[in-house]
């Protein structure tokens, strides 16, 4: 079983940025892809970036790209998004995801995909 614990979420004025961190726990994610996802009330979760496990490919939404940054360090077993120019349609709860194990290159987009979530953290960005 894997935990993930996300943080850095917050309270941003528009044109902000923020940093959410993801650990995991339980057991080494390494070879698994992580990623995000985001989800407003009453609303789908929607996919926002993800990683693969040896970081070699990155994919973003349409919505995020050129704002958002992924990474991640597999030594302390962490994925990062980093969110730049943020507009106030950024605010949702983001969820941490993981999802493998996969080969270095597989990457995620569907919820469905998903083998663990974290219990998400709240961004909220003021007009």
């Amino acid at each position: 079983q894997v935990q993930l614990v996300e943080s850095g979420g917050g309270l941003v004025q528009a044109g902000g940025s923020l940093r959410l961190s993801c650990a995991a726990s339980g057991r080494t994610v390494s070879n698994y892809a992580m990623g995000w996802f985001r989800q407003a009330p009453g609303k789908e979760r929607e996919f926002v970036a993800a990683i693969s496990w040896s970081g070699g490919s990155t994919y973003y939404s349409d919505a995020v790209k050129g704002r958002f940054s992924i990474s991640r360090d597999n030594a302390k077993n962490t994925v990062y998004l980093q969110m730049s120019s943020l507009k106030p349609e950024d605010t949702d709860v983001y969820y941490c995801a993981a999802s493998g194990p996969g080969s270095g290159n597989y990457i995620f987009i569907q919820p469905g995909d998903i083998s663990f979530w974290g219990q998400g953290t709240q961004v909220t960005v003021s007009s």
